[in-house]
């Protein structure tokens, strides 16, 4: 059996570490309700674009090159991670997606040679770049969204797509559910696909009187839809994150004090025997006198 100093150690360290978890916790959920508001107020927004845009275009001939689907000779995978460990599986459920869409769709080797990845997060980087080409890494973008860096980077991947550098991107990234689940995500981001609701629903699309045309206004709002969707996406995975420490953290807290209580236990039945220990000393040492 541990010693009585050792056991109080162990006590004290599981009670610093307690405290930290539950901080952590309440930082979690301070954090998780601001990514939410974010996410609410912008929803709308996003949705409306979306709506405007299959709605223009869901019958419209269009030839703008972000509709146009090639054979994916070079993809490029978007991860979306976090900065900081202790949440739970979130980073992990991120690489092992891409591992399975990479065995799944790339099983040569020439094949994964035409893959590429961007990484938005550190922990994502440290893990991929083992094994698949990372171009470039945003850290910053997890902790603060920027939006006018954002745009920046969705400017540069369609010019790629115009240039046929790249022929498909996809967004890997954890979607907020509720604080305790997170759901993995694979989601096309170029070329643009009609959703087949809008497309569906030609006969109830609504008649407007557009100036300038159908198209001209397709081409603008195109390059603003994709940077609103990565950056809907980016704070989704935000919250995500903080609803994954949150939980993982509640999770900790619980099993320290699960921890403490036997820990606890132990050090009575240690300091009961050691006490018992004394007694029989005692009586035995007045036994002998007594001989």
């Amino acid at each position: 059996m541990p010693s009585l100093k050792e056991i109080r150690t162990r006590i004290v360290s599981v009670q610093s570490t307690q405290k930290i978890t539950s901080a952590m916790k309440l930082v979690s959920a301070a954090k998780l309700r601001r990514a939410q508001h974010s996410i609410s107020t912008l929803k709308p927004y996003s949705n409306k674009l979306n709506a405007i845009l299959h709605n223009l275009s869901c019958d419209l001939s269009t030839g703008n090159p972000l509709f146009t689907k090639r054979e994916p000779k070079n993809v490029l995978l978007i991860a979306i991670t976090s900065n900081r460990g202790l949440c739970g599986a979130f980073n992990s459920n991120v690489i092992k997606e891409i591992n399975r869409e990479v065995n799944d769709n790339y099983k040569t080797q020439p094949q994964k040679g035409k893959l590429k990845i961007i990484c938005i997060g550190k922990k994502g980087m440290e893990q991929l770049r083992k094994n698949f080409e990372i171009l470039d890494t945003y850290e910053t973008l997890v902790d603060t969204p920027n939006f006018e860096e954002l745009s920046k980077i969705v400017s540069s991947l369609i010019d790629d797509f115009c240039q046929k550098k790249i022929d498909k991107i996809d967004i890997v990234y954890n979607s907020f559910v509720n604080p305790a689940t997170q759901k993995i995500k694979i989601e096309n981001f170029l070329p643009i696909t009609i959703v087949e609701d809008y497309s569906s629903k030609k006969s109830k699309k609504t008649n407007f009187i557009l100036e300038p045309s159908e198209n001209e206004l397709v081409d603008e709002l195109i390059p603003k839809i994709l940077k609103i969707q990565l950056f809907k996406i980016i704070l989704d995975s935000i919250a995500a994150e903080h609803g994954a420490r949150m939980t993982s953290m509640t999770k900790a807290t619980e099993n320290a004090a699960e921890i403490l209580r036997e820990l606890k236990l132990k050090y009575n039945n240690a300091r009961q025997a050691v006490i018992t220990n004394e007694l029989n000393e005692i009586e035995g040492g007045a036994e002998a006198l007594k001989g």
